[in-house]
C-alpha cells in the first residue's frame, strides 16, 4: 500500500525560485529528502517542477592555488564565489570536488545558488593514498579509521553540521550552511593503484560476497566487497543522521578498468579491474540508483594509442578516433550509467605522453586546448554517458609530472610555475602574471639594460617573474640576422669555448640560439641532465664517452617521453621515445592580441630591430627560482645535485651573415669578457594574476549545447 506525504518538506529560494524538494514512500520506504536519482542513462534532479533531466556539464575543481599545496585550504570564500560565477556564465552546471573544501566553499556555493541558477555538487570523498601504497590492504585498520572518520566529516559538512578540527593537509573549521540540496552524487576514493587492489585480493580472497544496507554484491572480488562496504558506510551514516540518500559511484580509471587490452605488456596498466557492475543497489537505495563514474583521456595509458579496435574505431564524424572507441566499449560493457569524473587536455609548453590524433598531454595553445577538449566532450555524448566533467577549473602549480618531476625541489612546487610540467597546467583559470608580454612591444620593460651598446646591437635587457626568465634585445633595424645569448648558470662549470673564434672568459651552461631557421636553447655537455639521466645512468640512449668540463659541447635539450614498450598482439617494441623540449617557437605572447599564441616562446620583429624572449625557468635548470636554487653538479654528486647561486650571467651576441658580429660585453680580441650576472630578489608569496584562458569561451560555446 501506499502512502504519500502531504505538503512541502524542504523550500529552498534560489534567484526568487521556491524550489520544493519533496518525495513519496512507497512501500520500500522512500525517503523524503531525495535531491537527485538516476533514471535511465541521466541524471535527476528535484525542483519545483518535480523531476528533472540534467546532463552533466562540469569542471573538477581542487583546493589548490600559488603558493600554497591544496592540504593548506587557502582558498577564500570570495575567491570560490568570483569562480562559481564564472562557472555558471559558462553554462557548465556541474563541480566535483574530491575530498572536503573549506568552510568558505560551501559558504560562497550556499550564497551564489541563493541567486543564481544552481551549480550541483559531485562531493569526493577521499582515501589515504600513501596508506594504500605502504599497507597494500584496503582492510587494514588504521586506513578504514582514517576514511570513515574523513567521510563523516563530509557528511557533516554538507549538512551544514560539521565542527572538525584542525589536522595538517585537511580543511576543518565549522561547517553551518546546509548545501546538501546541491549535492546530486557522491564519488568515493581515488585513482586505485592496482598493487593495493591485488594485495586485498590475494590478502581476503576468502571474504565471500558482501550484503548490507543499502548495496550488495554479485562475483565480487574482496576489494570490490570493500567498496560496496564503504558505499554502505556513506549511505547509512547519512539515512540515520540526515534521513537522506543521494546517488552513488566510486572514482575508478583506465588502469582498473574492466575491458581486456592486447597491446598492453606493462606490470601495471592492465593487471587488475574493478568492476562496478558487481554491486548493486537494494532497497530503498534502488530508488535512488548508482552509476560508475571513470576518468578518462585519450592519450594514456599507452594500450589506447596502440589497441586496433580503439584506433581504428571511426566516430559519429566519420574520422578515426581511440578516445570515442574506447568510450563505445566501456558504454556496452556496463550496466550501470557512466558519467566521465575526468577529462581534458593542457594547454602547455610541455610533453608527456602522445595520441596518434595529436590529442596529446601537452603542447597544446589555449585555443587547442579548448577546441580539443570540447571535442572530447561531444565524444562523451554520443557515446551514451551521463556526461563529463572536465579537469579542471584552475591551474594548480604544485602538481608534478613524471619527465619533470626529478629536476626541481619537490617541497618548493607551489612557490612557482613551472612552464614545462604540462600536469600544472590542465586549467581554464590561470595564474600566471604575464610580466613582459612578448608581442615586441618593448613599453613593459621598465629594467635598465644590463649592457647598452654603440653599434648595430643597442641594448640587453632582463627580467623575471614566477614563471619565466625575460630577454629582450635591441638593435638597429635589419641589421641582425642571429642572436646568441650565452647563459652561465652554476659558476666555473660549463663550457669557455662558445662559438667558432669565440672563447668566453665565463663558463657558460646554456645558449639561446635566434635565428631565421631552428631557434633553440643549447646545453653544455657536461651539464645536459637529460643525458646524464638517461644515457649514462639508465643507459636508455646512446651517449659518447664520460661527460667532461669544458668539453665545447653543446647538445639540443631533451625531455623523456615514453620508456620502452612491448606490444604483446603485434610481436613488436618500441624503443625509448623523447623530444627537443628546448626548441623555441615564434609568436605573439600577448594574451590581449587577436593573433595571441600560448606557446610562444619569442617574438622578433626584426625590421624595428626588437626581439623579445621567454625562458622557462626549468628549462634553464632552475630547481626553484623564488630561492635561486638551480641544478648543480650532477657529474659529480648526482642527479639530485643543488646549487644556490646569487644571478645569472648573461650576455648576446649578434651577427648578419655578411659582416661578422656584435657583442655586449664588447669582444677584446676573441674573447667575450666576463658575463654581468642578473640578479634578483627570492620571494616566499608568488605573485599571481586570475585569467581566464582562450579554452574558456570554446568550452562556454559548447556547453551551451547539452
Amino acid at each position: 500500500m501506499k502512502r504519500y506525504i502531504i505538503g512541502t518538506l524542504l523550500s529552498i529560494i534560489l534567484g526568487g525560485v521556491i524550489l520544493c524538494i519533496y518525495g513519496s514512500q512507497d512501500e520500500k520506504g522512500a525517503h523524503e529528502m531525495q535531491p537527485a536519482r538516476i533514471a535511465g542513462n541521466h541524471f535527476e534532479v528535484q525542483t519545483s517542477e518535480g523531476w528533472q533531466e540534467i546532463t552533466i556539464k562540469g569542471v573538477n575543481m581542487g583546493m589548490a592555488k600559488p603558493g600554497h599545496f591544496p592540504g593548506e585550504a587557502a582558498i577564500t570564500e570570495e575567491e570560490y564565489y568570483r569562480w562559481f560565477e564564472q562557472i555558471g556564465e559558462m553554462n557548465a552546471n556541474t563541480i566535483r570536488v574530491y575530498t572536503l573544501h573549506p568552510p568558505d566553499f560551501y559558504d560562497a556555493l550556499h550564497r551564489y545558488n541563493k541567486r543564481h541558477e544552481p551549480l550541483y555538487i559531485m562531493h569526493g570523498m577521499w582515501a589515504d593514498e600513501g596508506k594504500m601504497h605502504e599497507g597494500k590492504d584496503a582492510y587494514q585498520e588504521s586506513l578504514n579509521k582514517e576514511f570513515d572518520r574523513d567521510i563523516k566529516n563530509v557528511v557533516d559538512a554538507v549538512h551544514g553540521k560539521g565542527d572538525i578540527e584542525p589536522e595538517p593537509g585537511k580543511a576543518s573549521g565549522k561547517y553551518t550552511n546546509d548545501i546538501s540540496p546541491y549535492v546530486i552524487g557522491w564519488i568515493l576514493g581515488v585513482e586505485w593503484y592496482p598493487p593495493f587492489v591485488v594485495g586485498t585480493n590475494e590478502s581476503h580472497g576468502d571474504i565471500g560476497q558482501y550484503d548490507g544496507t543499502y548495496y550488495r554484491t554479485e562475483g565480487a572480488s574482496a576489494f570490490e566487497h570493500w567498496l560496496a562496504q564503504k558505499m554502505d558506510f556513506v549511505s547509512k551514516y547519512e539515512s540515520d543522521n540526515y534521513g537522506t540518500l543521494r546517488p552513488m559511484s566510486f572514482t575508478n580509471w583506465v588502469t582498473t578498468d574492466i575491458l581486456d587490452h592486447p597491446s598492453d605488456s606493462s606490470d601495471m596498466e592492465d593487471l587488475v579491474s574493478v568492476d562496478p557492475n558487481v554491486i548493486y543497489a537494494k532497497d530503498e537505495m534502488e530508488g535512488v540508483g548508482q552509476y560508475a563514474s571513470y576518468h578518462i583521456y585519450p592519450y594514456y595509458p599507452d594500450f589506447l594509442n596502440y589497441d586496433e579496435k580503439y584506433v581504428e574505431f571511426l566516430d559519429h564524424r566519420g574520422e578515426r578516433n581511440n578516445y570515442a572507441g574506447y568510450l563505445n566499449e566501456m558504454e556496452g560493457a556496463h550496466r550501470l550509467p557512466i558519467v566521465v569524473a575526468e577529462f581534458g587536455l593542457p594547454a602547455s609548453r610541455g610533453l608527456t605522453h602522445r595520441n596518434p590524433f595529436g590529442f596529446n598531454q601537452g603542447f597544446h595553445s589555449e585555443e587547442d586546448q579548448g577546441e580539443m577538449t570540447a571535442s572530447l566532450y561531444e565524444d562523451i555524448i554520443h557515446a551514451g554517458m551521463m556526461g563529463g566533467i572536465l579537469f579542471t577549473w584552475q591551474d594548480e602549480w604544485f602538481k608534478r609530472t613524471w619527465n619533470t618531476m626529478d629536476y626541481d625541489n619537490p617541497d618548493r612546487r607551489p612557490f612557482w610555475s613551472n612552464a614545462q610540467t604540462n600536469e600544472q597546467q590542465f586549467g581554464l583559470l590561470s595564474f600566471d602574471t604575464h610580466k613582459i608580454r612578448i608581442d615586441g612591444d618593448p613599453s613593459d620593460w621598465h629594467r635598465k639594460p644590463l649592457y647598452e651598446g654603440e653599434g648595430d646591437l643597442k641594448s640587453l635587457s632582463v627580467d623575471h617573474d614566477e614563471r619565466y626568465l625575460y630577454l629582450k634585445v635591441e638593435h638597429a633595424p635589419g641589421a641582425v640576422d642571429e642572436i646568441e645569448i650565452p647563459l652561465d648558470i652554476v659558476p666555473g662549470q660549463g663550457n669557455k669555448g662558445i662559438k667558432a673564434d669565440v672563447v668566453s672568459e665565463s663558463a657558460v651552461d646554456f645558449i639561446v640560439r635566434i635565428n631565421n631557421g631552428e631557434s633553440r636553447v643549447v646545453v653544455d655537455d657536461y651539464y645536459d641532465f637529460f643525458n646524464f639521466q638517461y644515457g649514462h645512468t639508465l643507459g636508455m640512449i646512446e651517449v659518447e664517452g664520460a661527460p667532461a668540463k669544458d668539453s665545447g659541447e653543446f647538445n639540443k635539450v631533451h625531455l623523456a617521453l615514453n620508456k620502452e614498450h612491448h606490444l604483446p598482439d603485434r610481436g613488436e617494441t618500441l624503443p625509448f621515445e623523447y623530444y627537443e623540449t628546448g626548441k623555441l617557437k615564434e609568436g605573439n605572447g600577448d594574451p590581449e592580441a587577436s593573433d595571441y599564441d600560448s606557446l610562444a616562446d619569442y617574438r622578433w620583429l626584426r625590421d624595428e630591430g626588437v626581439m623579445e624572449l621567454r625562458l622557462p625557468w626549468q628549462l634553464i635548470g632552475a630547481r626553484d627560482p623564488s630561492r635561486h636554487e638551480f641544478i648543480g653538479d650532477i657529474v659529480e654528486d648526482g642527479l639530485e645535485a643543488s646549487v644556490f647561486i646569487e644571478g645569472i650571467g648573461v650576455g648576446v651576441i649578434a651577427s648578419r651573415h655578411d659582416s661578422g658580429f656584435e657583442s655586449l660585453p664588447l669582444m677584446e680580441g676573441d674573447t667575450l669578457p666576463a658575463l654581468q650576472r642578473y640578479e634578483w630578489e627570492g620571494w616566499e608569496l608568488p605573485e599571481s594574476k586570475e585569467r581566464l584562458k582562450g579554452s574558456y569561451p570554446i568550452i562556454k560555446e559548447t556547453f551551451s549545447k547539452y
